[in-house]
């Protein structure tokens, strides 16, 4: 039995996947609960329980992102993620308008030192 307290809004993932499939070289993961993208082991965008949509960008993207969108820092379980800016809500509706934002965070994602795989011997 799913409980739908742990997933989040339905409307909210919605709009994160527009984002999502609106870009041909990212795939989300994750599911219901915890929907995401990654790169080379790094997450670089998420969806939290919350509904907000927090995307990961370099010192000077992050800045400009938000004091153009009155923006902050993501939070998400009492956690400053310190390279995820908080997407707007009027922003998230506008796949158009947030794409940019998605590949630069995305362009941010793949010059990051890749992981390690955590593969089983």
């Amino acid at each position: 039995m799913s409980d739908k307290a742990d997933q989040v809004p339905p409307g909210k993932l919605e709009l994160y996947k527009r984002l999502i499939d609106a870009h041909p070289e990212i795939e989300l993961k994750g599911g219901l609960k915890l929907p995401y993208t990654s790169c080379q082991g790094h997450m670089f965008s998420q969806l939290t329980k919350a509904g907000t949509v927090g995307l990961r960008m370099g010192k000077v993207e992050r800045e400009a992102f938000i004091a153009e969108y009155d923006s902050a820092l993501l939070v998400t379980y009492g956690t400053v993620m310190k390279e995820y800016v908080a997407v707007p809500d009027h922003l998230l509706r506008d796949t158009g308008k947030l794409l940019p934002y998605l590949e630069q965070s995305y362009a941010y994602a793949k010059t990051l030192k890749p992981k390690p795989s955590k593969r089983k011997s």
